[in-house]
């Protein structure tokens, strides 16, 4: 009897090796398929857009994994504590989350020159990051070009020193919340401080706290002519990036803009956060913000 389990266990055996010769006599070789290398996944980050959070749900449905907001929009409202609680409920009824807050200060708190008032802009950051704490926020972006113009005449390495020594103060705050502080360079045209990468990572340095981080905002790369090759080089500082056309900083697809040398940058480094579409006039928000999502997508699909 087990001879004959025996013989018809190997006539089994042939016609089931026999068959997978033949399936790969036709075709590829044996070599060729376990030479081939792995098929690599489409490169993909975390999309969002800067907008009010009554647009949370459309944002969703348009493909964006978070939204992001500004400070006085959403943790620090004109209408006060009151409208916070609200917005904070709002936030846990809706469970899309806002990855990040712009716009940490109002130009009228100088981090530097003859004005600078760091007690006061020390006082609204510790409850900025505890209200982003509450939100289940990452980051705040640290930019307020309007905060950090050095005055004509002002010694521009004290001015340094001012912003560095305020900086140095808000990370205690930042560690104490667990919330991280991007510092974000800008244009030129928006401020004379902080206009490039290389500069961002000279205040992240001298701070020298994990909660002090660096932002890279392709818009502002692209208006200063900033090579792709610094987010290469600086890339260990970068927690989080913001992106918008050059010209009139609209939403990707709408002048055509190509990012694909920078979000291959970003690719690069392995870069993994959020990528944020950052515009302030639309001329058909859902329609524009929508095709902006699908251009980034398109375009980080291709690199």
């Amino acid at each position: 009897m087990s001879q004959i389990i025996d013989q018809a266990t190997r006539r089994d055996f042939l016609k089931q090796t026999t068959g997978i010769v033949a399936g790969l006599t036709v075709g590829s070789a044996l070599q060729d398929v376990l030479a081939a290398p792995p098929i690599q996944p489409l490169y993909s980050l975390q999309l969002g857009v800067y907008a009010a959070y009554n647009k949370a749900t459309f944002l969703k449905e348009s493909g964006c994994t978070y939204i992001e907001e500004s400070v006085a929009g959403f943790l620090i409202p004109p209408d006060g504590d009151a409208q916070y609680e609200k917005n904070l409920q709002q936030l846990r009824q809706d469970h899309f989350p806002i990855k990040s807050y712009v716009i940490l200060l109002p130009g009228s708190l100088k981090t530097l020159g003859p004005d600078a008032n760091h007690e006061a802009i020390l006082q609204r950051t510790e409850l900025v990051l505890k209200r982003a704490k509450e939100c289940g926020s990452q980051y705040v972006v640290f930019g307020s070009g309007a905060s950090r113009v050095i005055p004509d005449g002002f010694d521009r390495a004290i001015a340094k020193a001012q912003h560095i020594e305020l900086t140095k103060k808000m990370a205690p705050l930042a560690e104490k919340y667990g919330v991280t502080i991007a510092v974000e360079p800008l244009n030129r045209g928006e401020t004379n401080f902080i206009n490039s990468l290389a500069e961002g990572v000279e205040i992240v340095d001298a701070v020298k706290s994990p909660r002090i981080k660096l932002l890279c905002d392709i818009y502002h790369m692209l208006k200063e002519d900033e090579s792709p090759l610094e987010i290469v080089k600086y890339g260990k500082h970068i927690v989080h990036c913001h992106i918008a056309e050059k010209e009139s900083r609209t939403p990707p697809g709408v002048k055509g803009d190509d990012f694909r040398p920078y979000l291959s940058a970003l690719k690069k480094i392995n870069y993994k956060g959020g990528l944020s579409i950052e515009c302030f006039v639309y001329t058909d928000f859902d329609k524009e913000a929508k095709r902006g999502i699908e251009v980034l997508k398109q375009q980080l699909s291709e690199v």
